[in-house]
């Protein structure tokens, strides 16, 4: 049974939510605002030293399709950046993958704005040419081909379609994505002097509410192999700075959690019931992989479709599994981020 769907966000604590938001806006398209939700985070204390933090969270999309982003900004304490530049390899998120269909042209789009560095083009395993861009916050994104996409028109690029996550264990690795999270096509598994790299990639099953828009979704597994990986979070917080989860959408919470715990692991949070984030709403849980890299995982109740005329979608009156209709997903894009 699949429990997942694709890659609902990503998670990046930053300094300042509305600079970081308009950024991501300018520089990714992330144009389309989901939530903007101002309160404490109690449920999260395990990840906060045991203390409740107050925050601000904006969760926006782009509407070609993906993942969105979720920016967090701690209100009541300073967010911690880490002692030490994150590497390739080191345990935890290092880098999103934004979809993109035309390298050239998106290449073009970013050199416009000051404050990105963006590399050489590389190929990976596959052949395929990608580049990575890192931000004024030191986040990296990797400029990867799309497979899938919602809008057939010429944006530059596209949401969030996967992660690249530093590990320890390879093989455990492997087993947590490909039999937790269902994530099983190995599309390689390349070794180096320095690396092990793996690529896992979901490819839309045609369920869930939001399949279209999401689209496929990949990992890549990286161990290091000549040097001892750092924590990417040791002695910091969840919502410092950086990639502090990645979050999928999920059909069947309490069926997930029950195959989980089967195969081993438990859910660290879980809101049981509801949870709202301002205009949206939904059970959310986390889960860490065998490294700690924490997971979020979100069964969504309630969405906005135009909150200035109060229209929402309650989920809960519907199949999870159906697949929404494109004019109703569209409707999301009449909350703009302004």
């Amino acid at each position: 049974m699949a429990y997942i769907t694709g890659i609902q966000q990503i998670g990046i604590g930053v300094k300042n939510v509305r600079e970081s938001m308009l950024g991501y806006k300018d520089h990714f398209g992330m144009n389309v605002l989901i939530f903007d939700d101002t309160s404490e985070a109690a449920l999260m204390t395990p990840y906060t030293g045991g203390t409740v933090y107050r925050r601000r969270a904006v969760l926006s999309l782009n509407m070609q399709g993906g993942g969105g982003f979720e920016i967090w900004q701690f209100q009541d304490r300073q967010p911690a950046e880490p002692l030490q530049k994150p590497q390739y390899g080191d345990l935890g998120i290092y880098a999103a993958k934004i979809k993109c269909r035309d390298l050239a042209a998106a290449r073009k789009h970013l050199l416009q704005y000051e404050g990105l560095q963006l590399s050489e083009n590389y190929k990976d395993a596959e052949g395929h040419l990608r580049f990575q861009v890192t931000d004024a916050n030191n986040n990296h994104f990797e400029f990867v081909p799309g497979h899938h996409w919602f809008h057939d028109n010429a944006g530059i690029c596209g949401g969030v379609s996967g992660a690249v996550i530093g590990v320890r264990d390879m093989d455990k690795a492997i087993a947590f994505y490909r039999d937790i999270l269902g994530i099983r096509d190995m599309i390689y598994d390349e070794t180096t002097p320095q690396f092990r790299k793996v690529l896992l990639r979901k490819h839309p099953g045609g369920i869930g509410a939001f399949n279209k828009l999401l689209g496929s979704a990949e990992i890549e597994l990286v161990q290091a192999l000549d040097r001892e990986p750092v924590k990417i979070y040791d002695n910091r917080f969840w919502g410092d700075c950086g990639f502090i989860h990645l979050c999928f959408d999920v059909i069947n919470m309490a069926a997930l959690k029950e195959h989980a715990l089967a195969h081993g692991y438990t859910f660290s949070i879980d809101s049981e019931d509801s949870f709202a984030m301002e205009s949206a709403a939904g059970r959310f849980c986390y889960i860490e992989d065998p490294d700690g890299t924490l997971i979020e995982l979100v069964e969504t109740h309630k969405v906005p479709l135009f909150k200035k005329w109060g229209l929402y979608l309650n989920l809960k009156k519907r199949s999870l599994e159906k697949p929404l209709p494109d004019w109703m997903i569209r409707m999301l894009s009449l909350s703009r981020v302004k």
